[in-house]
């Protein structure tokens, strides 16, 4: 075999070998030693073991526990399930999603619908049949309006007038949450959410008068002033306005009108005096009046 070529090769690889070294080096220096893996801190919390519909008091057997990494704890969340039970939900709660303090009534707030009502509000049920309560389509969460028809004290008719508006629907009948179906659902009763005010206001209307409801748009905030309606403008017949005020005798009582009053004319300057001469004649004194 050459000697140069044997030469030529020893040469390249004592040169393969000196670049592999420092690239080695290199490489160890820039991505260092692995770091051993840390172990995640694990956290457990409380689950729903099914559906928790509103107005259900929680027990044992509804809920679970998992365990989550530290981090990824939900806020809110419970970690023992003595925490939770005998809570009633005030919000649905979905199967396997964590129970949150704000879903649930403080403990000792009561059973069913009681939790749900807040602080200073009233909860006020109406019977209802399925006019009044718009075919059975009024269902909770829903917004209505409360018309009453009756005959008031100083009417010569029956009058319908909407006393209550925006009102939210709290249950029908004994349901408290709405069909998954969106079916209607016969409802005998209907129960409102109302500030104490409008609690006498309904239960009044109620008892002295045939309410009826109406949907609105859930979006719909605004507040009307509808005037009401008599039974002769069915017919054609023109609203009457409110009368005047009767006097002693049974008179219209007549409203006072102002009348505006001339400034009276100033009075027309004197005449000019006349021209005058004065004569003096010794001691005496004479006045003339030219042009007379």
């Amino acid at each position: 075999m050459d000697r140069r070529f044997l030469t030529v090769l020893a040469v390249s690889l004592v040169f393969a070998l000196v670049v592999s070294a420092i690239f080695y080096q290199i490489t160890a220096r820039a991505g260092g030693s692995p770091k051993p893996a840390q172990a995640v801190e694990m956290k457990d919390v409380v689950i729903a073991g099914k559906p928790l519909a509103v107005g259900v008091t929680i027990k044992r057997e509804d809920l679970k526990v998992i365990q989550v990494s530290k981090d990824a704890f939900p806020k809110g969340a419970f970690a023992k399930v003595e925490e939770v039970i005998e809570r009633s939900v005030v919000s649905n709660i979905l199967v396997d999603e964590p129970v949150i303090e704000g879903r649930l009534a403080a403990r000792g707030s009561g059973l069913g619908l009681a939790p749900v009502i807040p602080v200073g509000m009233r909860a006020v049920s109406v019977r209802v049949n399925d006019v009044a309560g718009v075919a059975g389509f009024v269902l909770p969460g829903m917004r209505v309006d409360v018309l009453v028809t009756g005959r008031p004290p100083s009417a010569d008719g029956t009058i319908t007038k909407t006393c209550l508006q925006n009102i939210l629907v709290l249950s029908a009948g004994q349901t408290m949450q709405p069909d998954t179906r969106g079916q209607a659902m016969p409802a005998p009763t209907v129960t409102l959410l109302a500030t104490p005010e409008q609690a006498e206001i309904l239960t009044l209307a109620n008892s002295e008068g045939h309410i009826q409801l109406v949907l609105r748009n859930g979006s719909d905030q605004g507040i009307e002033s509808p005037p009401g309606r008599e039974v002769s403008e069915l017919y054609g017949a023109k609203a009457r306005r409110p009368q005047a005020p009767q006097g002693a005798e049974g008179t219209p009582r007549q409203r006072p009108v102002a009348v505006a009053v001339a400034p009276k004319a100033a009075p027309p300057p004197p005449p000019p005096p006349p021209d005058q001469v004065v004569v003096i004649r010794g001691n005496q004194r004479t006045v003339e009046v030219v042009g007379h």
